[in-house]
């Protein structure tokens, strides 16, 4: 018998379901509704489809058979970036539900922008999911709603901000915690409460922005659109932003922030302002003292000093809520769409 050498040895390319996508000249969703045998397909593509699939010798895997049939055991999660600490605590909180129901999670992340998310959508239904969590990133989503509802795929939107229209949607109560957040300070005696953080196309920072100066509005103080500033939310921006801001306002006595991390770098421009971090109400008598207060929870903000204070809607039950929202779905495909809001918590530290 011959030997083969090393340079006769090719390897041998696994055909995906893209491929076969490509060789019938139709979609990736068309290609997984024909293997599912859900959906209206004409009997020509689906001829098609088989044809290309027999002509590359596609395997029609376990994953695409269960769609005939049965559950996968696999939920998608689709998200922008998992670095993202909202984000990463609400993963943790949706896999502790998905495990304890016997359930694995796939996680793909379709980029800081979302422009990625329809093809993590695509890849998720070619792994035959049993359902998807969409983490955020909604505004890219258009389309995706009906492709799911093609495909008999449950679909349920846990965010910081709103979801799909008629999809179930699990999510903080960002106008609230704003509200708790004013207010906290506003009973402390602050009057110059300035807003720092977060980026004008974030509906979480509207929704936030709206509950802050409604709360002003209430309690009868002004609030000022020169001093709403925004920034990204990494700690340089914010010191820089808190910085620049305190010293052309030196009036200003408090700090509501978009985030923990915006609270974290605000305390360092504070400090570099010449100012320093109040931890009892406003000091009255040279002014030097600013309060601080942001949205989330990060345990760094534990170590400064004072600690800062934070409203905290949590992040790992919002994962949890959308992980039991999503078997119920699983189980009974004909429930009503629902809205879950999840209330604030305040974590009193003493930075405010």
């Amino acid at each position: 018998m011959p030997r083969i050498g090393l340079a006769e040895v090719t390897t041998i390319k696994k055909i995906t379901i893209t491929d076969v996508a490509q060789q019938a000249g139709v979609s990736v969703t068309t290609v997984s509704l024909v293997l599912s045998g859900k959906g209206r397909i004409s009997p020509t593509t689906v001829a098609r489809v088989n044809q290309a699939i027999e002509r590359l010798g596609y395997v029609r895997n376990r994953q695409a058979a269960t769609l005939r049939g049965g559950e996968s055991g696999v939920i998608g999660l689709i998200l922008r970036d998992i670095c993202e600490p909202f984000y990463a605590e609400m993963t943790a909180g949706l896999s502790e539900v998905l495990e304890a129901h016997g359930k694995v999670l796939f996680l793909t992340q379709s980029g800081r922008d979302g422009k990625g998310l329809m093809r993590c959508f695509d890849t998720l239904l070619e792994h035959g999911v049993d359902g998807i969590v969409l983490a955020g990133g909604v505004r890219l989503a258009e389309g995706l709603k009906e492709k799911a509802a093609e495909q008999g795929v449950p679909l349920v939107c846990a965010a910081r901000s709103n979801g799909l229209e008629g999809v179930d949607v699990v999510r903080p109560d960002n106008m609230q915690a704003a509200k708790i957040a004013t207010e906290f300070l506003i009973k402390r005696g602050h009057s110059q409460i300035a807003y720092l953080g977060g980026e004008s196309s974030s509906l979480t920072r509207a929704e936030r922005l709206g509950g802050f100066c409604s709360t002003l509005v209430q309690y009868g103080l002004p609030f000022r659109s020169d001093w709403i500033i925004e920034c990204d939310c990494h700690q340089r921006s914010a010191a820089e932003a808190a910085e620049h801001l305190l010293r052309q306002h030196p009036n200003i006595s408090a700090l509501v922030c978009h985030k923990a991390s915006v609270a974290l770098g605000a305390y360092f421009g504070i400090v570099r302002s010449g100012r320093s971090i109040g931890s009892e109400g406003v000091d009255t008598y040279y002014g030097q003292q600013v309060a601080l207060i942001g949205f989330g929870d990060v345990p760094e903000a534990e170590l400064t000093e004072p600690p800062l204070t934070l409203v905290s809607s949590s992040a790992r039950e919002v994962g949890r809520s959308a992980a039991s929202r999503l078997l119920q779905r699983i189980t009974d495909a004909g429930l009503p769409p629902q809205n879950v809001i999840l209330p604030p918590m305040l974590i009193k530290r003493g930075s405010a």
